[in-house]
């Protein structure tokens, strides 16, 4: 009888055990290296994060926004780790001193060519089937925000110039028209 290969399952003391500054997430036992990001890619994260704490924090919310390197243990398991570019957690029951146990309310991501897969196929059903309430991909290569929102069962596309809602703050709109130039 031939011999039937094994298939490798990696767990998150794996991802602890990467060498010092080498990043990588875990999804479902596989690993995934991650390239560091553009500099495109930091500026439209930090426009996004600006705008969402700036919302946060001028209308008194509970919810707390993240920006990686920040840990999410999806599955409240040790087969999955994942890097949101941003996230942000409303229920402060989830949040560790190691990061959020449990599904973001709200995640971003920002499409890297390295990441294209991974945001639109890997991470869309992983975070739909986690509990994410909303999903953003952000696509500045094909002037291109996805907004899944999973809580509603919708999705659209919008370009970086528009007014985007955000459905987990009805009222809140972000626009990346300064990131688009």
């Amino acid at each position: 009888m031939p011999a039937i290969a094994q298939e490798i399952f990696y767990t998150i003391d794996d991802i602890y055990a990467l060498p010092e500054g080498k990043r990588a997430e875990l999804i479902d036992g596989q690993i995934y290296d991650m390239a560091p990001p553009s500099r495109r890619h930091q500026t439209i994260a930090r426009e996004l994060f600006t705008s969402i704490d700036t919302y946060i924090k001028s209308n008194a919310g509970y919810c707390e926004p993240f920006f990686a390197p920040f840990a999410v243990f999806l599955n409240k398991d040790d087969l999955n780790y994942v890097e949101p570019d941003i996230c942000v957690i409303c229920d402060h029951n989830k949040l560790t001193d190691k990061g959020c146990s449990g599904a973001p309310d709200w995640i971003i991501e920002i499409v890297s060519p390295s990441s294209r897969t991974m945001d639109y196929y890997t991470k869309l059903f992983k975070y739909r089937t986690a509990g994410v309430r909303e999903y953003w991909i952000v696509d500045h290569e094909r002037n291109l925000v996805t907004v899944y929102d999973f809580q509603n069962k919708t999705a659209a596309n919008y370009t970086l110039s528009d007014d985007i809602p955000v459905s987990i703050y009805p009222g809140f709109c972000i626009s990346l028209s300064a990131v688009n130039q």
